[in-house]
């Protein structure tokens, strides 16, 4: 695997607990809208300990952005990526992924599971193809949501939010189950895109397939 190492040109939190962080991007590192990298920090006693995140811009843009959900209790890269300052060093692997927008369909997505479909919008928005595409964001509070102004220009009334341990007159409360998909999705023939913990990715797989979506119409990518 080839490292690249880049400075970070700007790193600060859109959410009490998500980076934005934007880096140079290396000569001929190309990659699509649905992919990914690991990412170390290049200090001693931190170069071998990676992290994948996913790429959250448009590929034709001269540097990297990257939107990190930071866990602070488990005193891990995303705490100490926090910590970093613009000029500090980080070092990128190669490009992955296995998310890819195969047509129109329903993003499900949990929490920091939304960053695989980041610049998939932004790329259909550039595009002018974003109609007929919707998004369900999972958290467990309000706070918790990001991006929520971005997703509503791009997805407009097509944007829902769904709060698992707060209740608000604004949003629904619970999980994206069974019920919930059933009580709002008409057309189970179109894709669905799920991204999340795994043991939210598997029962969204099982409730869509219960619901009769072919299993080729499933694309899912979990993130731990």
């Amino acid at each position: 695997m080839k490292k690249h190492i880049v400075k970070i040109k700007s790193i600060e939190f859109i959410n009490y607990n998500v980076l934005e962080v934007v880096t140079e991007k290396p000569e001929n590192y190309d990659f699509e809208p649905w992919q990914a990298t690991e990412i170390a920090i290049n200090l001693e006693g931190c170069k071998n300990e990676k992290r994948p995140f996913t790429f959250t811009n448009l590929p034709r843009e001269k540097d990297l952005q990257f939107t990190i959900k930071v866990y602070p209790s488990l005193n891990g890269v995303t705490k100490k990526l926090s910590k970093l300052e613009e000029g500090a060093e980080l070092i990128l692997g190669d490009v992955f992924g296995a998310i890819q927008f195969k047509g129109k369909g329903v993003f499900l997505a949990g929490g920091a599971g939304v960053t695989p479909f980041i610049a998939i919008f932004k790329s259909l928005g550039f595009q002018n193809e974003m109609d007929y595409n919707s998004l369900i964001f999972a958290n467990k509070t309000e706070k918790d949501i990001f991006l929520e102004q971005e997703f509503e220009t791009l997805l407009g009334k097509r944007f829902m939010n769904i709060l698992s341990e707060e209740e608000t007159q604004k949003y629904p409360t619970g999980h994206i189950d069974r019920d919930f998909l059933k009580s709002i999705i008409k057309d189970f023939s179109q894709y669905f895109y799920v991204c999340g913990p795994p043991e939210m990715t598997e029962s969204v797989t099982e409730d869509l397939k219960s619901l009769g979506v072919a299993a080729e119409k499933i694309v899912i990518e979990d993130y731990d």
